[in-house]
């Protein structure tokens, strides 16, 4: 079997797995690591996917993969994971999922567009509030890394738990 086979029936297989656990899909591969192969499930759902979420899907693929013969019976490594930042954003989902994050997207004329995803639904994304884009634009988007990010109002709302200028006056007053 070839590896655009194997990986359409892994697909097949193993997403009606996932979809019970409440995750989707997002993509299926497998490659040889010595003597075995490293079969990679990366699974997504809105809210993000904890530990113990891998953990859970990871048992019920591996049961699955255990019942069916579509690895040959030859021994493998299975990695259940969730995407990185890097993973390109081609579904509606994958934008919704970047809601509040800095984009750069690429658009089918040819130019490409930066900006902060307000919206997103099932006919097309907005960004910063005020250009709305419709998925038929689109190529495809990335989620930009911002080191020094700092979320609007949280600068606000730790200097109310702090007490900042309170304790500043304070210092001065026994100075």
């Amino acid at each position: 079997m070839g590896s655009d086979a194997r990986r359409g029936r892994l697909v097949e297989l193993l997403g009606p797995v996932v979809a019970a656990e409440g995750f989707d899909l997002e993509d299926v591969t497998v490659t040889p690591a010595g003597r075995r192969r490293l079969v990679r499930v990366v699974v997504d759902r809105d809210g993000g996917v904890s530990l113990d979420d891998v953990a859970d899907v990871s048992q019920s693929v591996s049961k699955r993969l255990d019942e069916v013969d579509v690895l040959g019976g030859s021994p493998y490594v299975l990695e259940v994971t969730s995407p990185g930042v890097d993973r390109p954003l081609t579904e509606p989902r994958h934008w919704r999922r970047a809601r509040g994050r800095l984009v750069k997207a690429e658009l089918r004329d040819g130019t490409s567009v930066e900006g902060r995803v307000t919206e997103a639904d099932e006919t097309g994304v907005e960004l910063d509030g005020a250009r709305r884009i419709a998925y038929g634009e689109l190529v495809r988007g990335r989620v930009q890394v911002e080191f020094n990010r700092r979320d609007a109002g949280l600068d606000d709302e730790l200097d109310e738990d702090l007490d900042v200028d309170e304790d500043i006056d304070d210092a001065d007053d026994e100075g």
